[in-house]
């Protein structure tokens, strides 16, 4: 099972300071912790809003919306992809994580499995598999 994990966003991301030099060797730490445990599938650090923009879809219009966003509880500052048998496991992992005074969400990733064959065939399921493998290959490769 793949699980993403959402970092939540406060008002020191937002403001684009980065983490301090402690913070940042115990995530190391900790990022290295989940690569030798095989469950580290992605792991990043996002830029504040202020760099971001959103595109708004309604009917045929597109809209674009440039950050700054006001609503900092519903930012995301930063996340990772695991894989790892059961949403148990994924919380007991998060438990151990060097965070302090935030709060941390933990969302299953849908898989192929998860949709019923009339609505998933298995000809595109076996498609998007193949894709994933070749994204995959080449992040390898890079």
């Amino acid at each position: 099972m793949r699980f993403m994990v959402l970092v939540k966003a406060d008002k020191n991301s937002e403001s684009g300071a980065l983490p301090d030099e402690k913070i940042l060797t115990e995530m190391g730490k900790f990022n290295e912790e989940l690569a030798k445990a095989g469950i580290l599938l992605a792991g990043e650090g996002l830029q504040p809003s202020s760099k971001g923009a959103r595109v708004r879809f309604s009917g045929g219009k597109r809209t674009v919306i440039d950050g700054p966003f006001t609503e900092t509880k519903e930012l995301v500052a930063g996340f990772w992809l695991w894989q790892v048998k059961s949403m148990d496991e994924a919380i007991e992992w998060l438990k151990r994580a060097p965070f302090e005074g935030t709060e941390v969400e933990i969302r299953q990733v849908f898989e192929a499995s998860d949709f019923p064959p009339e609505i998933f065939p298995p000809e595109d399921a076996a498609r998007e598999q193949a894709l994933r493998d070749e994204l995959q290959r080449k992040a390898a490769e890079a």
